[in-house]
């Protein structure tokens, strides 16, 4: 017995046999059972779990027929919708891997996306589709795609809705063009209604447990981003784990808001609803009177959302208009709930905001606040299955209760090790008491309950508004600007996101009249928004140490104290 097994839910066993099938079984099973019942819902227009196995099963025949082998690399890169939903388990039921990438990033970014799991196709939508087929044509001829499948949004619902169903008025150009596709040089653009209208059969379904499923990227202290091989096993752990600790039912109305290309809500929102033959709700971004007119209209009962969500809907002036009480569940993580909305929410509503913690290498929660025995700024205790140890990084002894180390995780949603890079994932693993335990990377303590809480972070990197921002991919993506000699970059307090970048910039002589809003504007064009500086000072050099080395902390510790 560990210390919090005191206030685990009674209803839950400690950790859980999962099924031994593949991802794909889950929405097979749900729609031999469920088959009129509606599987996801988009600006009034529902899908039947009957229509979304059909249609993954017609895709997953044509990205066979695209020459997609048991294990092949597939990328996925889009906002929410339906056709995310289709697409990952069409991927799936051709025994291939789900690449996702975050659709805010630029060309220059999406070609290690590409070229790293050696992937000859990718599923988009049209929006976001020239910035892919940029990518590739930049790419030499063997390492580029082949075959662009893209959707238009409105493949998935009718662009003249209105009422409490339609997008927002500011959305409309966005969601409702019907976007031109690219060219692809070398290679064959698809449009997914011709794809959709075929009848072929899919491949018989081999994939199981120990086999690939996703290969989700994240960054580290170094270089470029590193792709986490997740087998079925892994996320069908933690979708189902999930399900049970959020009490979910097939009776379940999950809003669909955190993106699901990242892995909570690929994980935790939308494996664990299609499990449990439930219900989503899909947004493809935020927008806080949606999210307020989506809850009320279809009575949704789970969400899973950053903070940042909650503090923006409970602060629309139109509040007074939503109907929350069908929520029965609300909950998150990615960045602390302050104490003082927790508080609203549970005085107003009832709702314990239940916050938890997880990385890409964890395929989301390693840890959760037990839903009826929450403490707020808290990480939660260790998830269903999983042992957490709070350890010195140097000795790996165990630190007394209270104290802080590096949180280190073993368990059945710990993935097998990073793509492609051995030395990487030897290095993230370390023996303890016997096991293999997975270095966070973040410092903690855990409190006599057994509850863990975040101290700071012995990896590099920025929190804005959930979304990780790795200091040295900025960076790496910098110093393609003319103009920059050097670049260092850190984090500065932001009262909405949590924390913002900071870009400390050392210019070349001959670009010296470059503005902070020139390097600004080129950084929009080359990344994510999110990795984006919004503040750029400019300086005559970086502090080094003697060997060289730009002493970052001390340019993030005179922040601090600015």
């Amino acid at each position: 017995m560990r210390p919090h097994h005191r206030f685990w839910p009674r209803r839950l066993p400690h950790s859980i046999m999962p099924p031994a099938t593949s991802l794909w079984a889950n929405l097979a099973i749900s729609a031999q059972r469920y088959p009129d019942k509606p599987a996801v819902v988009f600006f009034g227009r529902t899908f039947s779990y009957k229509e979304l196995v059909e249609g993954a099963e017609r895709l997953a025949a044509q990205l066979h027929a695209m020459g997609v082998q048991r294990g092949d690399r597939v990328v996925l890169c889009m906002q929410n919708c339906p056709q995310l939903v289709l697409a990952h388990f069409a991927i799936l039921r051709a025994n291939a891997v789900v690449v996702p990438v975050n659709p805010m990033n630029r060309a220059e970014e999406l070609k290690h996306y590409i070229t790293d799991p050696d992937a000859r196709v990718a599923i988009t939508t049209a929006d976001l589709a020239p910035e892919l087929a940029k990518a590739s044509n930049a790419l030499p001829a063997g390492q580029a795609l082949a075959h662009l499948v893209v959707t238009q949004f409105t493949d998935a619902f009718d662009p003249q809705t209105c009422g409490e169903d339609a997008p927002p008025a500011a959305w409309h150009d966005w969601l409702c063009t019907v976007y031109p596709l690219p060219e692809l040089e070398g290679g064959e653009v698809h449009s997914w209604a011709d794809l959709l209208a075929c009848s072929d059969t899919p491949p018989e379904h081999v994939a199981g447990p120990r086999d690939l499923a996703v290969l989700p990227y994240t960054s580290g202290t170094t270089g470029l981003p590193k792709g986490c091989m997740h087998p079925h096993r892994s996320i069908m752990h933690n979708a189902v784990a999930s399900a049970l600790w959020g009490n979910a039912s097939a009776e379940n109305i999950t809003l669909a808001v955190v993106p699901m290309f990242h892995i909570t809500g690929m994980v935790s929102v939308m494996h664990s609803t299609i499990y449990a033959g439930a219900t989503l709700v899909i947004m493809p971004r935020w927008d806080r009177d949606l999210a307020g007119r989506l809850i009320s209209r279809w009575k949704v009962t789970s969400w899973t959302n950053i903070p940042t969500m909650v503090i923006d809907l409970l602060a629309s002036p139109n509040f007074a208009q939503y109907d929350l009480s069908s929520l029965n569940y609300i909950g998150g993580g990615g960045a602390a709930m302050p104490q003082a909305v927790a508080q609203r929410l549970l005085e107003q509503y009832g709702l314990r905001y239940a916050e938890g913690y997880g990385l890409t290498e964890t395929a989301a929660p390693s840890h959760s606040n037990p839903p009826d025995n929450p403490k707020q700024q808290c990480l939660g205790v260790p998830f269903v299955g999983t042992d957490a140890r709070v350890v010195d990084p140097e000795t790996l002894r165990e630190m007394p209760v209270g104290e802080s180390g590096e949180i280190i995780i073993h368990g059945p949603e710990v993935f097998d090790g990073y793509w492609k890079r051995p030395e990487a994932t030897e290095a993230a693993f370390v023996d303890f008491e016997g096991r293999r335990f997975f270095r966070s990377g973040d410092l903690g303590r855990m409190d006599e309950d057994g509850y863990f809480f975040i101290t700071d972070r012995l990896k590099r990197m920025i929190n804005a508004s959930g979304f990780k921002v790795w200091p040295a991919e900025v960076e790496a993506l910098m110093f393609r600007h003319p103009a920059i000699q050097e670049a260092c970059i850190i984090s500065v307090k932001d009262a909405y996101r949590g924390e913002s970048v900071k870009a400390v910039v050392v210019l070349r002589a001959s670009h010296k009249d470059t503005t902070e809003q020139d390097i600004i504007g080129w950084c929009r064009e080359n990344m994510a928004v999110y990795k984006v500086p919004r503040v750029v000072q400019f300086v005559e050099a970086l502090p080094k140490s003697g060997s060289g080395k730009v002493m970052w902390r001390m340019l993030q510790d005179a922040e601090k104290n600015h």
